[in-house]
């Protein structure tokens, strides 16, 4: 039995097995999941129906049991909203921040390093967020 808030068998055994600098994908439902899965990619699929599971519901688990140390989202039109890019930015506090180029975006998905992509059913565009997974500190270590 796990007492941590996140119980999922699939995302419990892939977020285990990522390392330093491995990237965890939380991707909104509009992401074509199947055509961005690298070779070193877990798929779990929580998009039930639209809006159940949203992204920030799995950003918040993620949080509590992985270290994050950096964030890409996907650039927006200048015409497109993405308030969630300030949800996102807010619950992860101090980390790195990027945004990239749409077609770039999926080709860093693609990359050997992503290790868990998380369909959710999230509805808001621009919504698909790569992690950048850090390291577990130490009691005694100091920043660095």
């Amino acid at each position: 039995m796990l007492k941590t808030a996140v119980i999922h068998p699939t995302i419990m055994e892939a977020l285990a097995r990522s390392g330093h600098f491995a990237q965890v994908v939380i991707a909104d439902g509009n992401l074509p999941v199947g055509a961005v899965t690298g070779p070193n990619s877990t798929m779990v699929h929580l998009n039930f129906r639209p809006g159940l599971l949203d992204a920030v519901t799995v950003l918040e688990g993620i949080l509590e049991v992985c270290p994050v140390q950096g964030a890409i989202v996907m650039q927006r039109p200048a015409e497109a909203n993405a308030e969630i890019h300030l949800v996102y930015k807010k619950l992860l506090g101090n980390v790195t921040w990027d945004e990239m180029e749409r077609w770039a975006f999926y080709d860093k998905i693609r990359e050997p390093a992503t290790t868990l992509i998380i369909q959710t059913g999230e509805q808001r565009r621009f919504a698909n967020l790569i992690l950048t997974v850090g390291v577990v500190k130490m009691t005694e270590e100091s920043d660095f």
